[in-house]
């Protein structure tokens, strides 16, 4: 079982950045791979972003490239998505899950408002 716990959500002004954590229980964390998914009411869940287990390869949905970067760091056991050039319509819940084979775990999501 892997627990995973996201923070970091709030309300910036449009243009503005944010940086999302999220950290995962557990040794095997280093080959996890990672990804940042967001929801608004009313719509599908969203892949945003996503790195493999060693960090080796990264890859993001067209509307956040050149805005947002996710990274990993083994030792703390953490993800981190950095939000740049944030726009009203990233408003959402961001949720992480971490996969394992076919094993999916999901956090509780983190708020992030875009709004002036």
């Amino acid at each position: 079982q892997v627990q995973v716990v996201e923070s970091g959500g709030g309300l910036v002004q449009p243009g503005g950045s944010l940086r999302l954590s999220c950290a995962a229980s557990g040794r095997i964390f280093r080959i996890l791979d990672m990804a940042w998914h967001r929801q608004v009411p009313g719509k599908q869940r969203e892949l945003v972003a996503a790195i493999t287990g060693n960090g080796g390869s990264t890859s993001y949905t067209d509307s956040v490239k050149g805005r947002f970067t996710i990274s990993r760091d083994n030792a703390k056991n953490t993800v981190y998505l950095q939000m740049s050039s944030l726009y009203p319509e990233d408003t959402a819940v961001y949720y992480c899950n971490a996969k394992l084979g076919i094993a999916v775990y999901w956090g509780q999501g983190t708020q992030v408002t875009v709004s002036s």
